[in-house]
């Protein structure tokens, strides 16, 4: 099966807005709370859930390997996704733009190291894949009835071949 090679950059707040949050304590506190003995980074991600209620979940996701390949991308329509690893690993944060129901202009990102992401409500991503450990997050979903999630098989997949070290 032919695959599409698929390039990955640093995870920064300016290139990942258009599909969600970059959660990360850079720069000074918001504010300091506790006596001032603890720095504030207030409000970090646009959660967003048409009903139900956020829920935290605990996964614990299975290393990934180079080369990575992506034949699959879903999305959660009623609701954003945070993924805050508790565990020091680095991830793929694969995402793609949506054209009348379909993935297009698929984006690859790998975290720094103590970055979080919060995936906004609707927006096509890849699954949970830590690069070359495995690792523990803390999920903040959407947690309610009905169907909350679609997924979108590539007739060719993708193929991640590298992940740049910062």
């Amino acid at each position: 099966m032919t695959e599409r090679s698929l390039t990955v950059a640093p995870l920064t707040a300016e290139a990942f807005a258009p599909y969600g949050d970059v959660i990360a304590a850079q720069g000074a506190p918001t504010k300091m709370i506790n006596q001032g003995l603890c720095g504030r980074y207030h409000d970090l991600a646009r959660l967003d859930f048409a009903d139900g209620r956020a829920g935290i979940s605990l996964f614990d996701a299975q290393a990934r390997h180079l080369p990575h390949g992506i034949d699959m991308v879903e999305r959660h329509p009623k609701g954003s996704q945070a993924f805050l690893p508790l565990s020091p690993v680095r991830f793929l944060v694969v995402v793609a733009d949506d054209a009348a129901g379909v993935p297009v202009n698929l984006k690859a990102f790998v975290t720094a190291p103590e970055q979080s992401i919060n995936l906004l409500r609707g927006v096509w991503h890849g699954v949970l894949a830590p690069i070359g450990a495995p690792g523990r997050f803390a999920v903040v979903d959407r947690i309610g009835a009905g169907d909350n999630l679609e997924e979108h098989w590539f007739d060719t997949p993708y193929r991640i071949e590298t992940v740049p070290d910062f």
